[in-house]
């Protein structure tokens, strides 16, 4: 039995959708945003070119709104948002793509070619969009 697995990279399962936010955006304006697009995570622009991307997801929004008893409208993303954001490289192997989320303890990761952002990976696209399951 050949128990080796085939080469899939992060780019063979990443969902090819990635939506912006100016950090200044309110917590409601970001989740209508995300309810808009159908997105569970939005990457947070940056302020200048020597600055970098942040990425704000759901789990920000409890922490920073509902747990912290504040209203959406009075957070800013840039006050809940994880800065900066960890991206994977677009050829990373799923493998190694896996290791690094659960490490870090994050559901999702914008994906990088060429100095730019792709799309995100995440755990759910790591078994549902993975054809070697």
């Amino acid at each position: 039995m050949n128990s080796k697995r085939s080469f899939q990279s992060a780019k063979d399962v990443m969902t090819k959708k990635i939506v912006f936010v100016d950090g200044m955006a309110t917590a409601k304006e970001a989740v209508e945003l995300m309810r808009k697009e159908k997105v569970e995570a939005l990457i947070v622009e940056k302020r200048h070119p020597q600055d970098v991307y942040g990425i704000v997801v759901i789990h920000d929004f409890i922490k920073g709104v509902i747990i912290a008893d504040k209203t959406s409208e009075e957070v800013n993303v840039y006050e809940i948002m994880t800065k900066p954001a960890i991206c994977v490289p677009a050829n990373m192997d799923v493998h190694y793509v896996a290791s690094l989320l659960t490490k870090v303890g994050f559901r999702m990761a914008p994906v990088e070619e060429n100095g730019e952002y792709i799309g995100m990976v995440s755990i759910e696209d790591l078994i549902l969009d993975n054809i070697l399951f």
